[in-house]
Order: structure tokens, then C-alpha cells, then sequence
């Protein structure tokens, strides 16, 4: 897997994770101005590997 940064078409910072495959399995939700911002955005995705999984459909009434 690998992040890969990038512009997008009115020059904000984007990053997406892609597969070995090639497939994009995440990417950003937002466009950043500054590419030091989207590399934090970046790193929170990293840390995020201790995240609980919440089982929405369980949640729902």
C-alpha cells in the first residue's frame, strides 16, 4: 500500500491509499491548501490503526 499525494483541479493538496492492486481504498474528504496540512491529514490516517470498529448497523433504531 502506498499514499500518494497529488493537486487536484483548483490546486488544493489531495492524498489517496492505494492497494497493491492499484485500487484506491481511501482517500481524502477535503482539499488542502497547504501540502504540510494534507501530510497531517496523512498521519492521522496512520495513527487511526488502533481505531474501534463500530458496527453501524447495530446503532441503527
Amino acid at each position: 500500500m502506498r499514499f500518494e499525494l497529488y493537486r487536484d483541479a483548483p490546486g488544493h493538496w489531495r492524498w489517496r491509499l492505494r492497494a497493491q492492486n492499484g485500487a484506491i481504498v481511501a482517500e481524502s474528504g477535503e482539499g488542502y491548501h497547504r501540502r504540510e496540512d494534507c501530510e497531517h491529514g496523512i498521519a492521522l490516517v496512520r495513527q487511526s490503526g488502533t481505531a474501534a470498529i463500530i458496527d453501524m448497523t447495530t446503532q441503527m433504531a
